[in-house]
């Protein structure tokens, strides 16, 4: 069965990357796209590297006949989402790639995104889409919620260990660098090729940046008491990547045994031989995660370090795999795309 397909926010790079995926995905079909600024425009117009495809129009959502869609792609700006799912059909399944419910404390949301949630009862219903670990609710979900790139990073990177009560919970360092598109398509100046290029800068330092609230509601949630974490981005000169180098207190050898057996059977999931190190070239443009162990000169003291593409396994291909279990469908479907390289 063919499943019609709705992309709200085609304009931007991850509606862009949907696009790109569901392209050669075995049972979804692209029936709607909105761009409301380039609406009347063709796909190929606005990304030329789409051009070879037969889709439809870019739209005004309002415009967009929901009648026969199975499940739209909310790929908006943080803070829009909210309005525009309250108004879809509440029988349309929904996956939401912004922040807008991804937080469960309604209080957390207002502290770290600046003023009242829009759509509580929507809220509740979400189930937080870090998929490997909430597949059973994904699968009943009507919507899902899209994790932060950074966050999905720092949780490959930690959830078993802090599971298996491996690590020092008070001792958790998340150095991370990711690349520019994770800042979406907005002209913005620091942004520009001479702002940005032949250097790298942290922002968000001293616990500021926002994807910190998703990882205080699901690391405490699994630790069962609260979790903090040091956590300092850094925007590197590079298209495409996240890589987390994450300093823990605990036994090397026995963390990288906790994430070989933890990722398993995990299709997307690489751990790799003890000492090795990933690379975000080697994940580029895939859903695949590569997650590595290595010990430290320190006794007692272990480094983790875990690769993906922001805009896929961060974030585009995490919405269709969710899709994918949501519409009972193979998870893995459309998504077994190798890296591209180099």
């Amino acid at each position: 069965m063919t499943q019609k397909i709705a992309i709200l926010g085609a304009s931007g790079y991850t509606g862009a990357e949907l696009v790109r995926l569901i392209a050669t995905h075995p049972s979804m079909q692209v029936a709607a796209l909105s761009g409301d600024r380039k609406a009347g425009m063709r796909m190929g117009e606005v990304f030329p590297h789409l051009r070879h495809l037969d889709l439809p129009e870019l739209q005004r959502i309002e415009d967009i006949d929901m009648s026969g869609i199975d499940l739209v792609f909310c790929a908006l700006p943080h803070a829009t989402s909210q309005a525009v799912i309250a108004e879809l059909p509440r029988d349309l399944k929904v996956v939401d790639l912004s922040a807008d419910f991804r937080l469960r404390d309604p209080e957390a949301y207002a502290k770290w995104y600046g003023k009242p949630h829009g759509a509580l009862d929507l809220q509740q219903q979400a189930v937080y889409g870090l998929t490997e670990f909430y597949r059973g609710d994904i699968r009943a979900a009507r919507l899902v919620a899209g994790t932060g790139c950074n966050a999905a990073t720092g949780q490959y990177a930690l959830r078993p260990l802090i599971a298996g009560g491996l690590i020092d919970l008070d001792d958790i360092i998340i150095d991370l660098k990711t690349g520019v598109s994770g800042a979406g398509r907005s002209l913005k100046e620091n942004l520009l090729h001479a702002e940005l290029s032949e250097g790298a800068h942290a922002y968000a330092i001293g616990g500021t940046h926002r994807h910190l609230a998703e990882f205080d509601q699901e690391f405490s949630a699994i630790a069962g008491r609260p979790v903090k974490v040091q956590f300092t981005p850094h925007l590197l000169p590079a298209n495409r990547g996240i890589i987390a180098t994450v300093y823990v207190k605990g036994d090397p050898q026995a963390i990288h045994g906790a994430f070989e057996t933890a990722y398993a059977d995990e299709p997307f999931l690489e751990v790799l031989p003890f000492g090795q190190a990933p690379s975000t070239r080697h994940v580029r443009g895939s859903n695949f995660c590569h997650v590595g162990v290595s010990g430290d000169r320190i006794e007692g003291r272990a480094i983790v370090i875990a690769a993906l593409d922001n805009l896929t396994k961060g974030s585009s291909g995490q919405a269709i795999q969710n899709a994918n279990l949501m519409l009972g469908v193979e998870e893995t479907a459309g998504l077994m795309l190798a890296p591209v390289f180099p």
